[in-house]
């Protein structure tokens, strides 16, 4: 199957389910201007607060300076209006951003160890991305106390969609009709192994139950689905999932999944988790889908599982490497649907990355309580 005839499949259930599950967006400059919005759009997401406000934090003081690149121009104004009296440093690329970062008490955008080394005053960094795995094995982060805010359960809503997009195409044989179509046929057979499914009934197993989790399990679980889970940090979790258990208890859920999720962030405790072991004890036939990150899947075992017929399919947005190369033979398997590494992306994506930043910006320069703090000895 080429991408091309993937990402077709992918867009027409992306339709679909954003129509089952509509989330309303709230734009940046409407939320930048607007304490309601900014309230409204912190609970719809979920995002956390930190314990104490910065002004607290040991070396915290008001920034005069903040590096801000990767930064659409639109963005400015907001940016500036969260944070008056303070000079905003607008770097084009990664030698200005260097050159830059020697006046800055803070940086938004990238995190980036060159950056770091050339500013000694930065104490700040936020992260336009939800994963942070680079940024968390900076010794500076580490050493100098540098509080991280990323953009955890941002994209949830989004990325959970593109997951029951995934799963929907293999349960009703988008990724065979596709094709089909494409190939100007009008066939009456049904995709390998001879067979279509309702997902109503079926169990999926999300592996990593934090945001992007939670809003896979929210969506299955309105499709009539049966959500069993695993979250590191407990076993609490919505009265939508049936049962939580822990990272050691994985093997055993997976027996019981007709279709497994990785939405987990990458860990030393994640990396290669996905292995032959796990393959062989899933429910034969599962179709597995993965959005976290292609390094916590061993490539070589998950392609045994597919040859061999124990998984029934697997969608995967993330690979390891990426881009995907051109001899892997996940490109030419007809029960795999390849996005290439896109299920973050939306119509509202950038606006509400904005909102948040420019939030956080705000709160910073106030010395308030930050969002979405990033845990830097557990990476997310």
């Amino acid at each position: 199957m080429t991408l091309d005839v993937c990402k077709a499949c992918v867009a027409l259930l992306v339709t679909m389910s954003a129509a089952l599950c509509a989330v309303p967006s709230v734009a940046a400059d409407a939320a930048g201007s607007d304490p309601a919005a900014v309230g409204a759009l912190i609970q719809r997401l979920g995002l956390e607060e930190s314990a104490t406000p910065v002004r607290d934090s040991p070396g915290w003081r008001r920034p005069q300076q903040v590096l801000v690149w990767n930064v659409a121009p639109q963005a400015v104004p907001a940016l500036q209006a969260a944070a008056p009296g303070v000079k905003l440093l607008l770097a084009k690329d990664t030698k200005e951003a260097v050159a830059f970062a020697k006046d800055a008490d803070a940086v938004l955008g990238f995190c980036s160890a060159d950056v770091l080394a050339a500013g000694p005053g930065i104490r700040w960094v936020q992260s336009f991305s939800a994963g942070v795995e680079r940024c968390v094995s900076i010794p500076a982060l580490r050493e100098r106390g540098i509080l991280l805010t990323n953009m955890q359960r941002v994209a949830g809503p989004v990325m959970a969609e593109h997951v029951m997009a995934m799963m929907l195409a293999h349960a009703r044989g988008l990724h065979f009709y596709i094709p089909e179509r494409m190939a100007t046929r009008w066939t009456r057979e049904l995709p390998p192994p001879g067979r279509m499914m309702t997902l109503e009934g079926k169990t999926v197993l999300v592996v990593g139950l934090g945001g992007i989790g939670v809003e896979v399990a929210k969506r299955a679980h309105a499709l009539g689905m049966r959500v069993i889970a695993t979250r590191a940090s407990g076993r609490e979790g919505p009265p939508f999932v049936s049962y939580v258990g822990l990272p050691d208890e994985l093997v055993r859920l997976g027996a019981e999944a007709d279709f497994v999720v990785n939405t987990v962030p990458l860990t030393p405790a994640t990396t290669r988790m996905f292995d032959a072991k796990f393959f062989a004890a899933v429910k034969p036939g599962a179709f597995f889908v993965n959005v976290g990150r292609g390094q916590s899947v061993v490539q070589d075992e998950l392609i045994g599982a597919l040859r061999s017929g124990r998984l029934g399919g697997a969608g995967l947005d993330v690979t390891d490497p990426e881009p995907l190369p051109a001899d892997s033979p996940l490109w030419q398997m007809p029960n795999v649907i390849l996005t290439p590494h896109v299920s973050a992306q939306s119509d509202v994506d950038d606006s509400v990355r904005m909102a948040v930043a420019v939030e956080n910006l705000r709160r910073y320069v106030a010395g308030e309580k930050m969002l979405s703090v990033v845990d830097v000895a557990k990476g997310y």
